[in-house]
């Protein structure tokens, strides 16, 4: 099988890291890649939103399965594209990617597949929605409704915060036209975890849950980001909860999206809050979280390439669930100084040559210099990853490899996993 992964990201690199142990893979393109993919396959330097050069190229290089890693591609519809020239891609439609691209919508079909949710109100002026604002108790979560780069979010501390927040967002348009549409959501409270399913319209197959670190400091301090850190399993997720989850979540979103005429296949992502009262949906994903995707799969004993294959082309109920290793995977994130502000590019990276081989790097924010070097080109350069038999020796292992890996100002969280090592070591 010739496989075509869309994106430049840690996550891609991990799609293709694991794609490259598939007895079932013979070649491997990446558009456009990193210097972490291309050590793996073949990058082809094309734009992931230039949709018309990718059908190009996956027809060119005769590929058998496309994999879309970001949100962005999905939404404007590369599937439909690929789909309409007979090419072979696992992801969600247009129309089913709007689970991600439109969180209003999303929230319509969680309410009518009857999935546990936080209240939350649509508002489309700044007048209804700052009144409406003013009356919530605190604090206040307003999500644009569209996608934002992961800036859509603000969980507002006060009133008057509430208010500039949707100032910004609807008067000021500071996010475009993704907040044409705002939700006013009431604030959870508990354990946030990530349940990635795997679908085919039909059946899902859930996979090992994880936990992300979206403030770039330690302690949650600070401003979101795109991720710092993450690991897998989640011990607080048992099994019983797991099919908890997939009876009360999964399988009924994708049976309500059915039911409206939507066949949702490739991934599923429900990121969701463990609360005193279940588990409760903040919002889902069309696609792999970044970055969760950099511990899920070091631990992924099943075959990523049929998984990926059948839910865009088969029958997942014709095979076993995903096997998994019995072990704990920890990654952090290496971010450039200033991220998620601005931040110097083009600052050599040293250590990843002599790297332990029981650690992996998967490149996001890195490019090449003229001379061949590894440097920095954004704001989450690396995803160092470890795996250990117990949280406490995969912590050891990843942040010995963080230290060990060096460019000018980096900076990176310390506290990635620590609160398992309080009952889970």
């Amino acid at each position: 099988m010739r496989v075509l992964v869309v994106g430049e990201g840690a996550r891609e690199h991990a799609l293709v890291w694991k794609l490259s142990q598939s007895s079932q893979v013979s070649e491997i393109f990446t558009a456009p890649g990193n210097p972490g993919t291309a050590q793996l396959g073949t990058n082809i330097e094309i734009p992931v939103d230039d949709i018309g050069r990718l059908i190009h190229a996956a027809e060119h290089n005769q590929i058998d399965l496309t994999i879309v890693g970001p949100e962005a591609p999905l939404a404007a519809g590369i599937v439909d594209r690929f789909q309409e020239r007979g090419l072979k891609i696992a992801g969600p439609t247009e129309d089913a990617a709007r689970i991600e691209s439109s969180k209003v919508w999303a929230k319509s079909v969680m309410n009518a597949a009857g999935v546990p949710t936080a209240r939350a109100e649509t508002h489309e002026d700044f007048e209804s929605a700052a009144e409406a604002a003013l009356d919530m108790p605190l604090p206040i979560v307003i999500k644009a409704s569209g996608l934002a780069a992961g800036k859509g979010v603000v969980i507002a501390q006060s009133h008057q915060e509430a208010v500039d927040t949707l100032r910004q967002m609807m008067v000021e348009r500071s996010l475009g036209d993704a907040a044409d549409q705002v939700l006013l959501e009431e604030h959870l409270v508990g354990l946030e975890v990530s349940i990635i399913g795997i679908t085919d319209g039909t059946t899902i197959l859930p996979l090992l849950p994880s936990c992300d670190y979206k403030r770039v400091f330690d302690n949650d301090a600070g401003p979101n980001t795109g991720g710092m850190g993450a690991y897998c399993p989640v011990p607080s997720v048992d099994p019983e909860l797991m099919v908890e989850i997939t009876r009360t979540i999964l399988q009924p979103t994708v049976n309500q999206l059915r039911e409206q005429g939507i066949t949702y296949r490739g991934v599923l992502y429900a990121g969701m809050i463990l609360t005193p009262d279940g588990p409760r949906v903040m919002e889902f994903n069309c696609r792999f979280g970044d970055p969760e995707t950099q511990v899920i799969l070091p631990l992924l004993e099943s075959d990523l390439a049929e998984l990926m294959y059948l839910s865009a082309t088969g029958d997942l109920s014709t095979i076993d669930p995903p096997e998994w290793k019995d072990a704990a995977a920890v990654g952090v994130v290496l971010a450039s100084g200033g991220y998620p502000g601005s931040y110097r590019k083009g600052i050599t990276i040293h250590g990843l040559d002599s790297l332990d081989p029981d650690l992996t790097a998967f490149h996001a924010g890195t490019t090449l210099d003229t001379d061949g070097t590894v440097v920095t080109s954004g704001g989450r350069v690396l995803t160092i990853t470890a795996t250990g038999p117990t949280f406490a020796d995969a912590r050891e292992r990843v942040y010995a490899g963080a230290s060990h890996v060096k460019f000018a100002d980096a900076h990176y969280r310390s506290d990635i996993a620590a609160r398992e090592l309080l009952t889970h070591r």
